[in-house]
């Protein structure tokens, strides 16, 4: 599950690529004489609209990239956190506390998005519904397949944390060792506070050397 989420994440985060393309490409054409022209003919004697083709593109793009990439973003622990108490504490009480809130709170959410969102999709489907425009790209409901795949991803990935987080938490020995390196969750204020004590005591230690140095000559 972590692999396969992970996986799908990065290879829609090339999206990108063909996404910047695609808004050169329709800026380029609306605002240059010669190419509005002949994409106006063009949309005169097809009856596509090549702009609103390339607009729709972007959105379709932007949805799969976005969807995609909400399991690698939890794998990767690059979504926003607020809790600043989470920060001072231990990795363990911070395993601890990720655990038991993604079943408290992560596990009905996601299932409840899951839900709604396949609702959305299948409505679609069953609709056929396409663009707004009439000369825009057919197959939205395709595209709103991505919310409840992107969010089967992102189920994926809080499972495959959970039990990388219940194996770090129940395991030992070289296990509980994989387990806790595998994990992207931690955070290392705890550390770093420990290490600004240990040199602020050490700094301390060696100044009072220092005076009992002078006070000896």
């Amino acid at each position: 599950m972590h692999g396969f989420s992970a996986a799908i994440g990065r290879a829609s985060g090339w999206l990108i690529l063909p996404l910047i393309f695609t808004i050169i490409f329709d800026v380029v054409t609306r605002k240059l004489d010669v190419t509005r022209i002949y994409f106006s003919e063009f949309t005169i004697e097809y009856g596509y609209s090549v702009s609103t083709i390339l607009q729709d593109l972007q959105w379709h793009y932007h949805a799969i990239i976005v969807m995609m990439s909400f399991g690698i973003g939890y794998l990767m622990n690059a979504h926003v956190r607020v809790d600043v108490f989470r920060e001072l504490v231990s990795k363990r009480k911070q395993a601890w506390n990720e655990f038991i809130l993604l079943i408290i709170f992560g596990l009905p959410f996601l299932a409840t998005l899951l839900y709604y969102n396949w609702i959305l999709f299948y409505i679609s489907w069953l609709q056929g519904e396409g663009s707004d425009s009439m000369t825009g790209i057919d197959w939205r409901w395709a595209i709103k397949f991505a919310m409840p795949f992107g969010t089967v991803l992102i189920f994926m990935a809080t499972l495959a944390t959970m039990g990388r987080l219940f194996v770090f938490l129940f395991g030992s020995g070289a296990v509980q060792k994989e387990a806790e390196q595998s994990l992207q969750i931690f955070s290392d204020g705890h550390d770093d506070l420990d290490a600004i004590r240990d040199q602020l005591e050490q700094s301390l230690e060696d100044e009072v050397k220092h005076v009992h140095e002078k006070e000896g000559q």
